[in-house]
């Protein structure tokens, strides 16, 4: 069967698989919409977390900034695990404590104050579509590459999938939808790179194969580790040796903030929090953590191994190619647009660091810039290459050398050569990451807007059915916006998750920490931390990414391509407003610093039940 068969198969079989999911755990009540009834046993909640939490930045991309970066890429396995362990053991248990719906809903009681919940709805929407837009790029990708339809119509497909069951079942449905998501994307991960590992080391699995010899012409091990093998091509082509750590603007301080910035950026994701109020009981959230962790390690683990795999295949099949010696899956990529040759007048690729590399993606981090890149690449075909150089100046300007990381796993496969249900296996997993991902950001959409503002709001009198309608509602425009994001990117994918990890971080993870444990901190305090902290982040990543602001923090990022780690300084700034003015303004309710011991005492079923009672009115 082609590839275009086996991928309509195998997607369309999934896609089936998540509608009828959500058709049967389809909901009628807000507690089903919006935290699953909390009746999630915790293997399935752990499942529905990785899925949740394993986005198309974790399937698609990590791999390939890995590739790309060689062992400074390690800086995303250490942030975003990492994160995850700072989650499950110092907030999730307490907040699952507190038994509330949202993010806002948390803040705006443990602060009392409908300012803060509206200043928290602000920053959970500011986060979430910022995040969202990297999903529905991730099914645009995926999409127009294997099932040949154009990017925008790909980007339909997956709004109007998400659409369906988002609606039916809420996180109910969402919840059960990721549990089957996490298994078709973990196949689709782990199934080429054993079968890639076992091809060029004959060790079955990919860990081992990293550090493993390569074999040789007749299968016999040949003496020269993968390893060996990559540093050395590396920089023989003027790269950085692919094991070195803190090369280019990668220094240890900036390593050192981004780690930290997606740490605690993971600690102050809205639509991972959310999961913890899914369970039966605080200790289920523990142990849902658990599983999460174990479940999301079997990718991280082996994330690296595909990331070298990949390099030694785009090295091997591109450097010193002709235009008529091309590879089969560079001709098929190419169509999408997110790798491009432009040639300097000798017919040969040189993939090689400086002045020599001739390999381009067109696609662009700035939507403000695209136009001009399609012109520029335009200009070079319709001159037959002869004014490439040109073409190549205005390329280089903007930093945009070498192939679109997003194409590295999703592309790998066909590198390697495997069999056309592998290579569909891995679409269908990319847009499952992309979909779990996708769904669970717009339920906090729905939530924050039908729950935290309408809800506790506007309108504390609204019936179920009427909150029902308009969650559901909130969801049906929510996914139109993220379809237009994912039409119109601000970057890619990896990169875009990236900036809403600095965004939670420095407006989430500083009130979430002070709420918990600190009874002194009160409304006033928190409530401008909040504003203090999202509003210098967001700055300082849209003027130095977009419109070319000097990097004025300690240089973070020198390159500007992922300035993530300035949420860092924005956590550091909420903290310092809200610690620096709590002084000056009174502390919260003795019900409140009640309530604040509650949640971190050992756990206490009778006082369990009556904090979530009384969350829940």
């Amino acid at each position: 069967m082609s590839l275009q068969g086996w991928t309509f198969l195998i997607v369309g079989l999934t896609f089936g698989l998540y509608l009828a999911i959500a058709w049967w755990t389809r909901v009628r009540d807000v507690r089903g919409f919006y935290v699953a009834g909390r009746g999630v046993p915790a293997a399935a909640n752990g499942m529905a977390t990785a899925a949740d939490w394993m986005s198309a930045a974790s399937f698609i991309s990590m791999a390939g900034l890995i590739s790309t970066m060689g062992q400074s890429g390690g800086v995303y396995l250490m942030g975003w695990t990492g994160g995850y362990v700072l989650l499950a053991l110092l907030l999730a248990p307490s907040l699952r404590k507190f038994g509330h719906y949202t993010v806002p809903d948390f803040v705006g009681d443990r602060y009392e104050s409908n300012v803060a919940r509206l200043v928290a709805v602000f920053c959970a929407l500011f986060v979430s579509f910022t995040y969202v837009a990297g999903q529905m790029r991730g099914v645009g990708v995926v999409f127009s590459r294997f099932l040949e339809v154009d990017i925008d119509v790909g980007v339909m497909i997956g709004v109007a999938i998400v659409f369906v069951y988002s609606t039916l079942g809420g996180m109910k449905g969402i919840t059960w939808t990721q549990v089957a998501q996490y298994w078709v994307l973990i196949t689709a991960f782990l199934i080429p790179a054993i079968a890639i590992s076992l091809r060029l080391t004959g060790s079955p699995l990919p860990q081992v194969g990293l550090g493993g010899e390569l074999l040789g012409a007749d299968g016999a091990p040949s003496g020269v580790f993968l390893l060996d093998k990559l540093d050395a091509v590396s920089q023989e082509l003027g790269f950085a040796r692919y094991t070195e750590a803190f090369t280019g603007p990668w220094d240890r301080t900036n390593v050192l903030l981004v780690a930290l910035g997606l740490m605690i950026g993971t600690a102050g994701l809205p639509h991972v929090i959310v999961r913890f109020y899914t369970t039966r009981t605080v200790r289920g959230a523990r142990w849902s953590g658990f599983w999460a962790i174990l479940f999301i390690a079997a990718l991280y683990l082996t994330a690296p191994a595909t990331a070298a795999f990949a390099r030694t295949f785009m090295i091997e099949s591109l450097n010193g190619r002709t235009a008529e010696t091309l590879p089969d899956w560079y001709q098929s990529w190419s169509k999408t647009g997110l790798i491009a040759w432009i040639d300097d007048g000798d017919g040969v690729i040189r993939y090689s660091a400086g002045e020599d590399n001739e390999l381009f993606r067109v696609g662009t981090i700035n939507p403000m810039e695209f136009a001009s890149m399609q012109q520029a690449h335009q200009r070079w075909i319709d001159a037959g290459g002869a004014e490439g150089a040109d073409a190549r100046v205005e390329l280089r300007a903007r930093g945009l050398s070498g192939p679109d990381p997003d194409i590295i796993v999703l592309a790998t496969p066909e590198m390697a050569e495997l069999a056309n249900w592998i290579i569909a296996l891995v679409a269908a997993g990319g847009l499952a990451a992309a979909l779990s991902t996708a769904s669970g950001l717009l339920l906090v959409v729905s939530s924050s807007v039908a729950h935290d503002l309408y809800f506790r709001v506007l309108k504390p009198q609204a019936s179920e059915k009427q909150r029902l309608l308009v969650g559901r509602a909130t969801i049906g425009v929510a996914v139109v916006v993220a379809g237009v994001f994912g039409i119109h990117p601000p970057g890619f994918v990896s990169q875009v998750v990236a900036f809403a990890f600095g965004l939670a971080a420095s407006s989430f993870f500083p009130v979430l920490v002070l709420g918990i444990f600190s009874q002194r901190v009160g409304t006033v305090p928190a409530t401008c931390g909040m504003i203090v902290g999202i509003s210098f982040t967001a700055f300082y990543i849209v003027g130095t990414v977009f419109f070319g602001m000097d990097r004025f923090t300690f240089g973070v990022l020198p390159s500007g391509v992922n300035p993530q780690g300035i949420g860092v300084i924005g956590a550091i700034l909420n903290f310092a407003v809200a610690l620096g003015l709590t002084p000056l303004f009174p502390p919260p309710s003795e019900s409140v610093r009640r309530l604040v011991d509650a949640v971190r005492e050992p756990e206490d079923a009778g006082a369990a039940v009556a904090i979530e009672a009384s969350a829940e009115h």
